[in-house]
């Protein structure tokens, strides 16, 4: 977008490994490390700062990472401070210490922006999307019926093993997908044959971004779910338009995911993307896509155009940027 970053040069691998507030072993963590990255980062925005003036600070950044009190003094430089969270679905609680304290909160779960405003925060509804140089398509034969990419958590390893039992060829790549049975052989019984075996999903481990995004244009059904983390165990399963409602489109990718009534902002459901409502209705679906081809690229195209047109990043931040008056 024509903007010169300058980054943040520090390891947050280990940050990142302990965020959760509510653990006791993390918060021990927490306590030893927030303050050095605290430490560290306003030591560099003051330094950029100084080299030349910085218009804007945007962070992803958590509770566990940084202090408030880190946050107010970069605002105290003058320079607008925006932080963006796409986890605040159902873990809010992870930044609600810190979310006050920026300018704004870029926030893609709409019916979270009322959240935000009760914590004291300043939230903008900002949807998720995809860079079109990064998530493109590659021409490459059909190889796959039905892949999906991704961990294996939440009801996703349910709705694997409703498709297998329903004779489909699907495939997993990600973390902690475990070896899935293909009808009739019982749980932890030795598998027969290869990775190959039709109806028998194997975790294929984890794929580079690169390799993913290959993925997308090797398979003829990409898998999105919309449910988050073990929600679907609780009173309350809630459902969140994610990164992946973007990626697969962008890439050229014919997808099929959960319906929820926020992806009709989006796209024009059954002609631009696939919706689903239960594992039977997903298995009908796939069933139906997989024998005619020409609605499926139909809708395959329509998707790639639309995502084009109106769901890349640059829109995105145009659009929050002016709301901020940044512009």
């Amino acid at each position: 977008m024509g903007h010169d970053v300058v980054e943040f040069k520090y390891d947050l691998n280990e940050t990142f490994l302990s965020l959760d507030t509510t653990d006791a072993h993390h918060r021990t963590l927490i306590q030893e490390n927030r303050p050095k990255v605290s430490e560290e980062l306003i030591g560099q925005v003051r330094v950029a700062h100084k080299i030349r003036p910085v218009d804007l600070f945007f962070s992803y950044l958590y509770d566990a990472c940084v202090t408030p009190e880190t946050i107010d003094e970069i605002r105290a430089l003058g320079i607008t401070a925006v932080n963006w969270y796409c986890n605040g679905s159902y873990q809010l609680h992870l930044v609600s210490e810190i979310a006050p304290h920026y300018d704004w909160c870029l926030v893609p779960e709409r019916f979270r922006l009322n959240d935000y405003l009760r914590m004291g925060a300043r939230p903008i509804y900002c949807q998720e999307a995809a860079n079109p140089d990064v998530y493109k398509p590659y021409d490459l034969p059909l190889e796959y019926d039905v892949t999906f990419v991704g961990q294996a958590y939440g009801d996703r390893p349910a709705y694997i093993r409703h498709l297998i039992n329903q004779g489909i060829d699907v495939r997993v790549w990600g973390r902690n997908w475990p070896l899935i049975p293909a009808p009739g052989i019982a749980e932890g019984e030795p598998q027969p044959g290869s990775t190959e075996q039709k109806t028998t999903v194997y975790g294929g481990g984890i794929l580079s971004d690169d390799d993913m995004i290959r993925m997308f244009s090797r398979s003829r059904i990409n898998l999105g779910f919309s449910s988050c983390g073990e929600t679907h165990r609780t009173s309350e399963r809630i459902l969140q338009v994610r990164l992946r409602d973007f990626e697969v489109p962008m890439s050229g990718g014919f997808y099929m995911v959960e319906y929820m009534k926020e992806l009709e902002e989006f796209f024009e459901i059954g002609k631009e993307i696939v919706c689903y409502g239960d594992r039977e209705d997903l298995s009908d679906k796939i069933k139906y896509y997989l024998v005619h081809d020409n609605e499926r690229e139909t809708v395959r195209r329509a998707g790639h155009e639309r995502c084009l047109r109106d769901h890349t990043w640059k829109k995105r931040f145009a659009a929050a940027f002016a709301e901020m008056g940044l512009a």
